[in-house]
């Protein structure tokens, strides 16, 4: 069932466990961590970047085939279909396109005072039709959907301004990156995320860039008060080893192995063990209705 992700995130932050929100790039995708959330009875946020909707044609379409996955599937676990970086404009595309949770990132506005004022809007506009709604302070290292940010650490005093307008959830930087993190990566600023707690209370956050931060960093963090992971790279990153497995074992080149079905299986496969995985160690597993 398709839901907002309010409820599943208060709970996960009340019992210290964290929520995996899975970016999907195709039918694939989609249809994977469903899979695999059904299996480990895990709640679920499935969420798309607008590049990743240009690719399948639209916020239209991935709304309608989301929403077609979940009933054919016969998934019984609460699911959230989740804008990922929307921009003003795609946060209003997204609550008519028919997601259920949208996330306005401000974050790289022009002014702080910006990112306030339309967070206050969608907050009003969103839960208006019952949608939860993600904002963002500090923006996240690395480069997503074209927004490069340095991955500072955010402001507490402006994190409890946001929190302050009623968004369900707030994206936080404390020194997390998008993509591969380098070797020199100083490790997520446990210090700043306290703060940033101590005022914002039971409000659930978010982490961004979850691929690559170790499992010890990623439990802290959930401990502290993280209850949204999100995956992308990840799960990209063990389609293609799958894939390029395929291939170069030569089984696209036997029989009918080029047929597509058989082609994508591998890589298919591999994204419901990961996502499995992930959930195992975020803690929701078991977790679809508390």
């Amino acid at each position: 069932m398709l839901v907002n992700a309010t409820a599943m995130l208060r709970n996960a932050e009340r019992s210290h466990y964290g929520i995996g929100a899975f970016n999907t790039n195709n039918l694939e995708w989609a249809s994977s961590i469903l899979d695999a959330a059904e299996e480990l009875q895990s709640p679920l946020i499935i969420q798309c970047t607008g590049g990743a909707a240009k690719w399948q044609t639209s916020f239209k379409m991935v709304s309608l085939m989301v929403h077609q996955l979940v009933e054919d599937k016969n998934i019984t676990v609460p699911v959230a279909l989740h804008l990922d970086h929307g921009t003003y404009e795609q946060s209003l595309e997204c609550i008519a396109a028919g997601f259920t949770s949208i996330m306005y990132d401000g974050s790289h506005e022009e002014t702080f005072d910006i990112n306030l004022a339309r967070t206050e809007e969608i907050v009003k506009l969103a839960h208006g039709k019952g949608i939860s709604v993600e904002a963002e302070v500090g923006g996240i290292g690395g480069t997503e959907d074209g927004v490069t940010s340095n991955g500072e650490l955010a402001d507490p005093q402006q994190c409890k301004q946001i929190a302050d307008l009623g968004v369900d959830f707030l994206a936080c930087g404390i020194g997390n990156i998008h993509g591969l993190y380098p070797d020199n990566w100083a490790g997520l600023s446990f210090e700043r995320l306290g703060e940033i707690k101590a005022l914002t209370g039971n409000l659930p956050l978010v982490l961004h860039g979850g691929t690559g931060i170790p499992v010890d960093q990623i439990k802290k963090a959930i401990e502290l008060g993280i209850s949204k992971i999100n995956v992308n790279t990840d799960l990209q990153v063990a389609f293609a080893k799958a894939t390029r497995a395929y291939i170069e074992s030569g089984a696209d080149e036997q029989g009918k192995g080029f047929d597509p079905r058989k082609l994508l299986k591998p890589g298919r496969d591999a994204i419901v063990t990961r996502t499995k995985e992930l959930m195992v160690q975020f803690g929701s597993d078991g977790k679809s209705w508390n």
